[in-house]
């Protein structure tokens, strides 16, 4: 390795604990040692809230625009999860699914709300970790602003890639882990089946 990248390398560690966002494809089995920090893109017109891309092939979003799908795609996602319920479905606009599914790209719908019909659960992180396993390219996961999706995201690192629960909720809250969580039990708790001490309820 050129002493350049090992300088940059080292420099990026030192400064969050991440390697460069570039650097990294996450699709992939097994442990992960470390998570690109997150980079904040522009939403303009294409997600409601928030945008971010971890690594190279993961995306963090609120609901996407028809213009932010047909980029994404572009781009070379292949798989959109959904964590909307199909009540706020229905004031998107479009037909989000079939837009998806007119693109060529496989959507996974996961709705989650913290209730008793649509709960924050273990079950939700399994499918989300198999169409993350199943994906055969770029994947987004978008809720309205990112919040649900950066909870489910935290509890996909610890439960399924070995990342340490601090480290996973530090990535998660670069996207919109934190913005409005109180001091009672969070998703990404629920999602875990377990409360996490990192969180100092």
């Amino acid at each position: 390795m050129r002493r350049s990248s090992i300088l940059a390398v080292f420099l990026a560690v030192a400064a969050g604990g991440s390697t460069p966002a570039y650097a990294q494809r996450l699709i992939a089995p097994g442990q992960l040692s470390v998570v690109p920090a997150p980079v904040s893109l522009d939403t303009t017109g294409r997600f409601e809230a928030a945008f971010s891309r971890v690594g190279d092939d993961i995306y963090l979003a609120g609901q996407p625009t028809e213009l932010g799908l047909r980029e994404l795609h572009d781009k070379g996602v292949t798989t959109v999860v959904n964590l909307r319920t199909p009540e706020e479905m229905k004031r998107v606009g479009f037909d989000e699914a079939a837009l998806v599914k007119q693109l060529g790209m496989e959507y996974v719908y996961l709705p989650v709300r913290g209730n008793a019909e649509y709960p924050f659960s273990p079950e939700t992180v399994k499918k989300f970790a198999d169409a993350m396993a199943h994906t055969k390219g770029k994947l987004l996961l978008h809720c309205t602003i990112a919040w649900r999706a950066s909870h489910l995201w935290a509890a996909y690192l610890i439960a399924d890639r070995g990342v340490p629960a601090d480290a996973a909720l530090k990535n998660a809250q670069a996207v919109n882990l934190m913005g409005h969580m109180s001091m009672g039990t969070q998703p990404v708790e629920e999602f875990l089946g377990r409360r996490l001490p990192e969180l100092q309820h």
